[in-house]
């Protein structure tokens, strides 16, 4: 295995920084927010008396299954590994339109849908911050290690 190879464990990168913990925390908190609601709507398909059940339970399992994407990658940010970018900056578009369609929505929603406006819009400005990239181990297309082509 050659030395480009070898992953860097964070003892040899640095401290993590500041902008890099705060994306984890945020994409951490989309992740279980999304494992909430769909704990929610799944008792509520299972034991409340919703219009349609099986479509309470399928969405319940959906979101369950969807906050494994902001988990993994918020584990992965505090972990250093260079791959979890992807996954975050993903989770940050996704949540993009949801927010928006909260806020078209006439009800309490319209504050759900700031804070998740503000949440992904800060996520992914601390996601793509040249301190996040570098502590990440990410280079630029076509540059070595040392920085030069």
């Amino acid at each position: 295995m050659s030395s480009e190879q070898i992953p860097s464990t964070p003892e040899t990168v640095g401290p993590r920084p500041r902008r890099l913990m705060y994306a984890a925390a945020l994409t951490g908190l989309e992740g279980l927010a999304l494992v909430v609601g769909g704990a929610w709507m799944l008792v509520e398909g299972l034991a409340g008396e919703p219009d349609d059940r099986q479509s309470a339970v399928t969405g319940g399992i959906t979101l369950i299954v969807l906050a494994l994407l902001p988990l993994l990658a918020a584990r992965g940010l505090l972990g250093l590994r260079s791959w979890s970018r992807g996954p975050a900056v993903i989770t940050q578009i996704m949540a993009l339109p949801v927010a928006y369609n909260l806020l078209q929505a006439d009800s309490v929603a319209i504050p759900a849908g700031i804070a998740l406006a503000v949440v992904a819009v800060a996520a992914l400005i601390l996601l793509i911050n040249p301190a996040t990239t570098q502590a990440l181990g990410i280079r630029g297309p076509g540059r070595t290690q040392d920085g030069k082509q």
